[in-house]
């Protein structure tokens, strides 16, 4: 069919038009795909990856759960040693038995400058308690403790010099009892000072030797972990190899096929620090019994202290970072090495 040229310039003219409008149009959209378009995409996808591997993770209830209990076990073994050393450091700051520094005063000072200076003592922020034994007290439990006490009767004085029995705020650092110790020898009522130190550096030995041992296999179970994690975020990604071919070949890049696998390793770590947090608080409450009914029969009223909101914080977060390191890792490698047909 042929058209008259009048017609035929009209209708070039208006699909001339139309192809303007289109290019415009075009254009316009281009201008309104900005910075905020962009934004709320990538949290769009995110948000559906995060979904996804939700789904994914409880679509396999087992295998979620075992791995997450194998990422638990590893985390609960140097987390309960440092809580065990905790409780430790607590048995022994509530013991009776811990070091006190014996200060022996000289036999003429007054009743009214030792108790004078006891009080100065008590201000000392190095100092817990200060216990005054005068000589007749100290004279008298000497005669009930050494069955010497018809003997003692017929001296004519009182050969003990009155003591003040300090008790330091921190028994674990040397240095500082060290120089509580002179300070207390330069003082004009101390005759001697004594102190047990080797008792305190066995203590503060056995403290430094627990915390290395709770940061060494701390960090050797995190291996542990994101151990788990790369194989198991390997395994997933070998599942769908087939689907990252197909993403890739519609121009999907690395990035874009990496992201559900981050939020898979995401959800592992979450869930094994969860159940770590509870693997101990479980052993708290088994153990708890027993030590209470221990420390009744040396009449303490010790408790164990469990995993608190800040030991759940720190498992979960340190789990996760761990989980979403380790799927960083096997994602990286092994979803470079597929590429499409």
């Amino acid at each position: 069919m042929k058209y008259s040229q009048p017609r035929a310039a009209q209708i070039q003219r208006r699909n001339k038009a139309a192809t303007e409008k289109r290019t415009r149009g075009s254009g316009a959209v281009v201008a309104r795909t900005g910075f905020g378009d962009l934004w709320r995409s990538w949290l769009c996808h995110h948000r559906e990856m995060a979904v996804e591997s939700l789904r994914r993770f409880f679509a396999t209830p087992m295998a979620s759960t075992l791995t997450a209990l194998v990422i638990a076990i590893a985390l609960a073994l140097p987390a309960a040693l440092q809580l065990g050393l905790l409780n430790f450091q607590r048995a022994v700051a509530g013991w009776d038995g811990q070091p006190q520094i014996s200060m022996f005063l000289h036999k003429g000072a007054k009743e009214e400058a030792v108790r004078s200076y006891a009080e100065k003592l008590r201000e000392n922020p190095a100092v817990a308690e200060v216990t005054y034994i005068s000589p007749e007290a100290a004279l008298a439990e000497f005669e009930r403790g050494s069955g010497f006490g018809e003997v003692l009767a017929g001296l004519d004085a009182n050969p003990l010099p009155a003591v003040l029995l300090l008790r330091p705020r921190d028994i674990q650092n040397s240095d500082k009892l060290r120089a509580l110790v002179e300070t207390l020898s330069a003082q004009a009522l101390t005759d001697s000072v004594v102190l047990d130190l080797a008792w305190v550096q066995r203590l503060t030995q056995l403290t430094q030797l627990g915390q290395r041992l709770s940061a060494g296999l701390a960090v050797l179970l995190s291996l542990g972990v994101m151990l788990i994690v790369i194989n198991t975020i390997r395994l997933h990604i070998e599942n769908r190899r087939e689907e990252i071919r197909v993403v890739k070949l519609v121009g999907g890049t690395n990035t874009f096929v990496r992201r559900p696998f981050l939020y898979s390793g995401l959800c592992y770590g979450l869930a094994g620090g969860l159940l770590a947090w509870l693997l101990l608080l479980t052993g708290v409450l088994l153990l708890s019994g027993p030590v209470a009914g221990l420390a009744s029969s040396y009449d303490s009223n010790y408790t164990l202290a469990g995993p608190g909101l800040s030991d759940l914080l720190g498992l979960t977060a340190g789990a996760a970072l761990l989980g979403l390191l380790g799927a960083w890792l096997a994602a990286s490698r092994h979803i470079r090495a597929i590429e499409p047909c």
